[in-house]
């Protein structure tokens, strides 16, 4: 749960204290104004775009973690500044997501910095599995989070895309973390224009 700001504290402080009860319901509109803001804001740019709740870890596996979290976090930078070309190192050649490619997710992301300011995404790392095959490095992260921005049109803060629990699929080349798509694989009966647009799986 979030602390409260300390300009809707101070409010409360004076509210109690007032012995003037006329000046009452003029405090108690603007602390109900402010604790709406509070409660319905969307989260802003972060210093980091991930947190992790996965328990104790062994070594090797919180050596893991922290190059992804590194590596999400780079990412949101791109993301912050709304830029294409800085995120698309993140995704490996072979990205595949329901279908959609490492050039279809770059146009989702070009949609998304089109229609959208001041986009920002939060990570909640619950598990992370790792793997080795034919001498590649794996990562699935189980993770809970969304993609918030700014309508353009508007000026509305929204709710990009959210996600619970779903897993990141990550595989490590030549030395850094990249997206790899979903870990449950791809439909092959679903069409490409039929996929969702989950940019960050």
């Amino acid at each position: 749960m979030r602390s409260l700001p300390a300009a809707i504290v101070r409010v409360l402080t004076l509210v109690s204290a007032s012995p003037s009860t006329s000046s009452k319901p003029v405090a108690l509109l603007v602390l109900l104004g402010l604790l709406v803001s509070f409660e319905w804001s969307v989260p802003g740019p972060v210093a980091s775009a991930v947190e992790v709740s996965a328990g104790s870890l062994p070594e090797h596996e919180r050596k893991a973690m922290k190059e992804l979290v590194a590596a999400f976090d780079r990412a949101e930078q791109a993301v912050q500044k709304g830029d294409v070309e800085a995120l698309m190192p993140f995704y490996a050649p072979a990205y595949n997501y329901h279908g959609l490619k490492r050039s279809d997710v770059g146009r989702v992301w070009g949609e998304v910095f089109a229609h959208y300011g001041a986009v920002s995404s939060k990570h909640v790392f619950t598990e992370v599995k790792l793997a080795q095959a034919g001498g590649v490095s794996k990562a699935y992260v189980t993770c809970t989070g969304g993609l918030y921005g700014t309508e353009k049109q508007t000026g509305k803060p929204v709710t990009i895309d959210s996600w619970v629990r779903e897993i990141h699929y990550l595989v490590k080349e030549k030395g850094a973390w990249r997206f790899y798509g979903n870990a449950g694989g791809t439909d092959p009966s679903a069409p490409v224009a039929s996929a969702p647009h989950h940019p960050l799986f």
